[in-house]
């Protein structure tokens, strides 16, 4: 009986490692595909409308696409990955170019899917105060999915309001 019990929790620990590997790793593919199309958004944008903004006090193309990277940073930190040292958060809204601007995103997006799938086996439910909200860390990774898929939305508008089609959609 003791040896059925152990091996149970043997089983069960290994099908929750699963679903924390298999959770990770479909928001990591789903983020991957927002990132891509963000990035095919900002590239097919000319530098002379990356400050443009439907009206006053709203963020332009440039500041949208590094508010996301930005997000990226933050909410990544949040879950206990610090940016990397060469990576000033506090003034990614100071770059400026469009060949700037898609080299910032393009580094955090590249850091945050680094990130995603190590946030260690079993800690998916631990609560993280995000400032905005609490939420376990698998709410964290799904709003770093999320806020890049509100905001490839926001830039589709964008796209379209200055008749830039959407690449993927041709």
């Amino acid at each position: 009986m003791k040896k059925l019990l152990l091996l149970l929790a043997v089983c069960c620990s290994c099908i929750s490692y699963a679903q924390d590997e298999l959770a990770q790793n479909t928001i990591k593919a789903v983020l991957a595909g927002n990132q891509s199309q963000v990035i095919q958004l900002a590239e097919a944008f000319p530098d002379d409308k990356y400050d443009w903004r439907p009206t006053e006090g709203v963020n332009s193309v440039g500041e949208a696409l590094l508010h996301v990277a930005g997000g990226n940073y933050f909410l990544a930190s949040k879950l206990g990955f610090a940016p990397p040292e060469d990576v000033d958060v506090m003034n990614l809204g100071k770059i400026t170019g469009k060949e700037n601007i898609i080299a910032a995103l393009k580094k955090s997006n590249d850091f945050v899917l680094e990130k995603i799938t190590m946030v260690e086996d079993g800690q998916l439910n631990d609560e993280v105060d995000f400032g905005f909200m609490k939420a376990n860390k698998l709410g964290g990774l799904l709003a770093i999915m999320e806020h890049n898929g509100e905001h490839k939305g926001q830039l589709i508008a964008y796209a379209r309001s200055n008749d830039i089609v959407p690449p993927w959609s041709k």
